[in-house]
């Protein structure tokens, strides 16, 4: 395609130059052959827009220019693949396999086009054809293969994996239309669907030699000799077809495959009953099976639901741990030493299930002992927990696992007696601490617990936060720590540098390559060089100028999206994240009332004009959440039509945030709301690009933003809140935050405004449920922090009243970002979890 292979002209002859002369004839050189690689770029795109895509290239439009340029993408990318997966065959190299429900990897020509160094003459050659960079990467649709942190975290992953060097597999499923794409309607949450592929995707390579059939229900046969293993007999296979998605490195050859299963039925339709005029019945053959594969996070309130959601982590693990084991068989020969090749890591329970799924595959098909496989699959896999919360540790009825997963449970059952047994030899009599520990809830209904199953079969469980991790030892998984302290660790989360800096803030991105150099995109440590320009003046204000040219791109999609007009001189004061109650989008928007009512009451108190902005997603089975959507809007309406607080506060909804929303809204904010309550959010990603995008952090200390503010220094930052020791004392003792709430005439006001209807006067009663479970539960102390959360923002507004010393605040956090890299978590990963080396 382009520019990397570009012959250099030939030195001069003479060797007596200057070194003036010397730079400006190496300057020409680059300017020669920059010129050379962007007229060659103008020749292939024109010819992909004749031959590949049908239409002359003078009248070609910004859709037409967007799939030529990825054909050109493309086809480096595939060349580096094959080149890459060669390497790896020949060495062969020890793979690691990177299994998650989500990767949502937003956009790919701009990172495609970055890796492969020619982002800046792609827009040169789009001008010649009248277009704009930013209209053409429009036309492209954001994957929808995820929804929030958990996916964003492995599309940095795989990225990083590619630029380090390693060689590194992701699998996950081929969602035809992602969770959904979130509209607003009369102020709540509409779900419709994200058809994301209608058009097809550019990137995708399909393997129609690679289908894997994969099993459900039925029933098991005894062994039919003592020392063989039983014998599943499926009621029915659903075949899973493999789709590539190639990710490249940065500044490497090197790239990361993402391999996507499509569920298919084994025959299209039902032939005999569309021949009967039964159309509705030929349908639904196909669709029972191919729905696995529909959408991601199916609403699980219903028994369908629920069963569907199963399947779904049934289907891509097998499918999955089917195609490693072929591939190792194909390069190995024999599977005695599986674990010395793969290494295979749970992202999250979701593919817990594989635990199993492996061990069925080593004993039921390729007729290992038990106790050998056994060492093989606990030396394989490895698992990241990403949540401490009960409700959120996946459990499944065993019941319906036995109907799905009829042999699963079997095993399951097997190694739980093993298991339990050998925890008793090492703590006997104690049945309290084997009734913790063991495989199968029996309070209640009678439930699988995946944690606990992914933490037996895993040779390292990792935090994803030094809090998380301490969390994580001392609470849900206590009694295993105890049992074997050396399986745990933690390994705090990071982000790609070159999507969450150089991609999406272009702006900030050229002014540090200016200041310290481009080696920060490799090596984030190196932002540390910008610190003592925190101190320049004129440092600042091109940062400032930076920003202001960022906020201005923020506002105009808020205007395009809400109808709003934003004060640019505001503070941008974002959060950004899945709707959630333990995340308390209910705290900020109640503080919005607050301010609210403040202005009102003293309208020249000297405020300092603030624009609230929020974006996510609530789940469609989760009332709760889209409850607080509901009320973000109706708080929105009455504010912003109020001319008591024109010009002083603003409050947005962006709708539908994903990726590509993100890349506008995180070089824009000026303040990054991280306010979970302590404990309960095991990392966070969202806090690490906003700060390393230049926003200031108010938050708790939560997650890795206790690791922030060690590097950033508390200065730069609006710390408030109980710390997680102090929020589980409050929880465990007598807490009653009604008489919180009755000595506190402020936080009384704003609660009454809500519960009774002053911001839903056509329904009063709207958000009395709200209110009451604040006042009789507060199971996220949002009203204990509420005092502390105002006092942060008072002082927030009071640094921002100073332009220079915010800015000075604002590159200092940048500077301290480096460690918050994911080059440096993989690195880590790749070193003390799963032993994996880079490969040339």
């Amino acid at each position: 395609m382009m520019p990397v292979r570009m012959a250099t002209p030939p030195a001069p002859a003479s060797t007596e130059a200057t070194g003036d002369t010397l730079a400006a004839r190496a300057g020409a050189v680059a300017a020669c052959a920059a010129a050379a690689a962007e007229e060659r770029l103008d020749r292939e795109l024109d010819a992909r827009l004749r031959d590949e895509i049908g239409v002359a290239p003078d009248r070609a439009g910004a859709r037409d220019l967007m799939r030529a340029l990825a054909a050109l993408a493309r086809e480096q990318l595939a060349r580096r693949w094959v080149d890459a997966d060669s390497a790896d065959r020949r060495v062969p190299a020890r793979r690691v396999h990177y299994l998650c429900m989500e990767f949502l990897i937003g956009r790919s020509l701009g990172n495609a086009l970055s890796a492969l160094g020619c982002q800046d003459a792609a827009a040169r050659a789009l001008q010649h054809h009248a277009a704009q960079w930013e209209d053409v990467q429009e036309q492209e649709a954001d994957a929808a293969l995820g929804n929030g942190g958990l996916g964003r975290l492995s599309a940095c992953y795989l990225e990083s994996m590619a630029t380090l060097g390693l060689p590194a597999w992701g699998y996950g499923i081929r969602y035809e239309y992602g969770m959904f794409a979130q509209s607003i309607q009369h102020g709540q949450q509409v779900e419709r669907p994200d058809p994301w592929l209608e058009d097809g995707s550019p990137w995708e390579f399909p393997r129609p030699g690679i289908n894997w059939s994969v099993g459900f229900g039925g029933h098991v046969a005894p062994p039919a000799a003592p020392g063989q293993p039983s014998v599943w007999h499926p009621a029915v296979h659903v075949q899973a077809k493999a789709y590539d998605l190639v990710v490249p490195g940065h500044a490497t050859e090197r790239v990361s495959t993402l391999r996507l299963w499509r569920s298919t039925a084994p025959a299209q339709i039902d032939l005999q009953a569309f021949n009967r005029g039964d159309y509705a019945r030929a349908a639904e053959f196909k669709n029972a099976f191919e729905n696995i594969s529909w959408v991601l996070y199916p609403d699980d309130r219903t028994p369908a639901g629920r069963e569907l959601r199963l399947r779904q982590e049934y289907f891509f693990t097998a499918a999955s741990l089917q195609d490693i084991v072929a591939r190792h068989l194909e390069e190995h020969g024999s599977l005695e030493r599986f674990s010395d090749h793969q290494a295979i890591h749970l992202n999250d329970t979701h593919p817990a299930i594989g635990v199993a799924e492996l061990m069925r595959l080593l004993v039921d098909v390729h007729h290992l002992a038990w106790t050998q496989a056994w060492e093989q699959v606990r030396r394989s896999f490895s698992y990241t927990n990403h949540t401490l919360m009960p409700e959120a540790l996946e459990t499944w009825p065993v019941e319906l696992l036995a109907r799905v997963l009829p042999r699963h449970i079997e095993i399951i059952y097997r190694l739980n007696h093993d298991w339990l047994a050998e925890a008793a030899r090492v703590r006997p009599a104690d049945d309290a601490m084997l009734e913790r520990i063991s495989l199968i809830g029996e309070a209640g209904e009678r439930r699988v617990r995946m944690a606990h199953l992914a933490v037996v079969g895993s040779h390292h469980v990792n935090g994803v936060s030094a809090l998380h991790a301490r969390l994580m030892r001392e609470t849900v998984f206590a009694d295993f720590h105890a049992l074997d302290p050396d399986r745990f660790s933690h390994v705090t989360n990071g982000v790609s540098p070159r999507r969450w800096l150089a991609q999406c803030n272009p702006g900030l991105a050229a002014l540090v390559d200016e200041a310290i150099g481009p080696d920060w995109r490799r090596d984030l440590d190196t932002l540390l060089r910008l610190r003592p320009l925190a101190d320049d003046a004129t440092f600042r204000q091109r940062f400032l100028a930076v920003r202001r040219a960022n906020k201005a791109h923020l506002a105009a999609r808020i205007a395009r999206d809400t109808d709003v007009s934003v004060d640019l001189d505001s503070l941008f004061d974002v959060q950004v994240k899945r709707i959630h109650e333990y995340k308390r989008q209910l705290m900020n928007v109640l503080q919005v009332v607050w301010r609210w009512q403040a202005i009102r009451d003293a309208p020249a108190a000297g405020w300092v004009p603030r624009t609230v902005v929020l974006a996510g997603k609530a789940a469609s089975g989760y009332d709760t959440a889209r409850l607080i959507v509901r009320l973000i809007h109706d708080v929105a309406r009455t504010v912003n039509q109020d001319p008591a607080t024109a010009g002083l506060l603003r409050l947005v909804f962006l709708p539908n945030y994903g990726v590509s929303l993100a890349e506008t809204i995180m070089p824009g904010a000026d303040l990054s709301q991280q306010i979970s309550v302590a404990g309960s959010e095991a990392s966070g990603t969202g806090n690490m690009k906003l700060a390393l995008n230049g926003a200031l952090t108010l938050g708790t200390e939560d997650g890795s933003t206790i690791e922030i503010r060690e590097r950033v220094g508390e200065g730069s930052m609006f710390l408030f809140g109980l710390r997680a020791d102090e929020a589980r004392a409050l929880r465990a003792s007598d807490y009653r935050p009604a008489d919180r709430v009755a000595a506190n005439g402020r936080l009384a006001a704003v609660l009454d405004a809500v519960g009774k209807g002053t911001f839903s006067p056509e329904e009063p009663a709207r958000y009395r449920r709200l209110v009451d479970e604040l006042l009789h539960r507060d199971a996220y102390l949002v009203l204990a922090d509420f005092d502390a959360y105002l006092e942060a923002q008072a002082r927030a507004d009071s640094l921002f009243r100073d332009p220079q010393a915010w800015a000075g605040s604002a590159v200092t956090t940048v500077a301290g970002m480096g460690h918050f890299s994911a080059d440096r978590a993989v690195a880590e990963y790749a070193q003390r979890i799963w032993r994996v080396r880079p490969v040339a």
